[in-house]
């Protein structure tokens, strides 16, 4: 556990000094831990130091470890691809779904939201240079998903999720960055209480920050090396 102490405080320490590097306020931008494969009593451990953000790809898997750390007022946001028979327990169980990328999908989630439950935060998952291997919105649909959505009520638009295509040089890859942050800008001035843009794994949070990300997304950095075995 010490070993991920250390860890936590190095990257946070990152994101603060890439904060302050490009002329950003201070804690503009969360740290989203990305927990897939790791059991709930590391997780439990990094609460304890304070991080409350948790991003999880399996379903059964989360469902296991949210139902094992309730109590600790973590926030759970599902980062995976979200298929049509997984939304009534996406909808029940997570705070957000950040890959949303389907109409139908979102009327799903809207629908299955329990009442009792405060609407479910969502962003569009925005395929930022149209691979074809990546699920996601091309650029040019955001605006019309977006007034899509608007009337479910059981959901609440927060932002963009986008995850760039690798680049060989630095760049291209904050070309993409940018271009996700134009996109943002443009639906923040059309729905003022769009509020995230997440972007930036381990490999690439600084350019990300200073393009405007909101919300990193880190797994590896904090966790270490996971089993790339691991299925649902």
């Amino acid at each position: 556990m010490t070993e991920i102490k250390k860890n936590l405080q190095t990257i946070l320490d990152t994101i603060r000094q890439a904060e302050k590097d490009a002329g950003r306020n201070q804690n503009t931008v969360q740290l989203l831990a990305v927990s897939k494969t790791w059991p709930a009593e590391t997780l439990k451990q990094v609460a304890r130091q304070g991080q409350r953000l948790f991003g999880e790809n399996y379903l059964q898997e989360a469902h296991e470890k949210i139902r094992a750390l309730k109590g600790l007022d973590l926030e759970w946001h599902f980062i995976g691809p979200i298929q049509s028979n997984k939304t009534r327990d996406i909808a029940a169980c997570f705070d957000w779904a950040q890959s949303v990328d389907r109409l139908k999908i979102a009327r799903r989630l809207n629908e299955h939201r329990p009442a009792e439950l405060p609407p479910l935060n969502i962003c569009i998952q925005v395929n930022i240079d149209n691979e074809d291997s990546k699920s996601g919105v091309t650029e040019d649909e955001v605006m019309a998903f977006a007034a899509a959505i608007q009337p479910l009520d059981r959901l609440k638009l927060r932002g963009l999720m986008v995850i760039p295509a690798r680049h060989e040089h630095d760049t291209e890859q904050r070309d993409a960055f940018y271009r996700a942050h134009q996109l943002f800008e443009k639906l923040q001035a059309a729905y003022p209480d769009i509020d995230t843009l997440s972007m930036g794994m381990t490999g690439d949070m600084q350019a990300a920050i200073s393009e405007g990300s909101t919300m990193v997304r880190i797994g590896t950095a904090l966790f270490g090396q996971r089993d790339t075995n691991k299925s649902e």
